[in-house]
């Protein structure tokens, strides 16, 4: 290219890039208008929890829920919806959280608040539903009224299809 071809390009590329980099003030001004002011994140102290809670408004400390619990679990779908029973003992700290199944098996279980819910953990150990079979359970109980209420979710050992099962669980304080 000739230099007297590439002036006229040059200058229209000059024009071209002047054109893209005029500003429009309106356009700065609105732009400006909205992220000038600074967010200020909203911040609430939560009420005390009825009962005494050691948890705000809205939370289940694990304090909330420690004493002795009958448990019935069952799966949510399937043909198999016989109960599973149990006997939660809950104490007021992530330690010490016991479940004592019908057939006399006692597991421990790892716990921690988180909200308004109980998150744990159980296992692994050998099936109470599924004789010779390994399981791990993990749930989230919360709680409605005077009950405990939640779902949890069973692993069992050894794949295949229903070797991951969902249940609801319901228990109700006996001390």
């Amino acid at each position: 290219m000739t230099a007297s071809r590439a002036t006229p390009l040059v200058a229209a590329l000059a024009l071209s890039l002047a054109a893209c980099g005029k500003s429009d003030k309106s356009s700065e001004k609105a732009i400006a208008d909205t992220t000038s002011t600074p967010i200020t994140p909203v911040v609430t102290t939560p009420a005390a929890a009825p009962g005494g809670s050691t948890a705000g408004a809205g939370s289940l400390a694990l304090a909330d829920v420690a004493g002795t619990w009958k448990m019935r679990t069952v799966p949510s779908s399937g043909s198999d919806t016989s109960p599973t029973l149990s006997t939660l003992t809950a104490s007021g700290e992530a330690g010490g959280w016991k479940m004592k199944f019908a057939n006399g098996l006692t597991v421990t279980a790892r716990v921690t608040s988180m909200a308004d819910s109980i998150v744990y953990e159980i296992g692994p150990y050998q099936s109470v539903r599924r004789k010779g079979v390994t399981v791990t359970t993990r749930g989230v109980l919360r709680k409605a009224g005077d009950k405990l209420v939640g779902t949890l979710v069973a692993h069992y050992t050894g794949g295949g299809p229903d070797s991951v099962v969902t249940m609801r669980s319901e228990g109700t304080k006996v001390q």
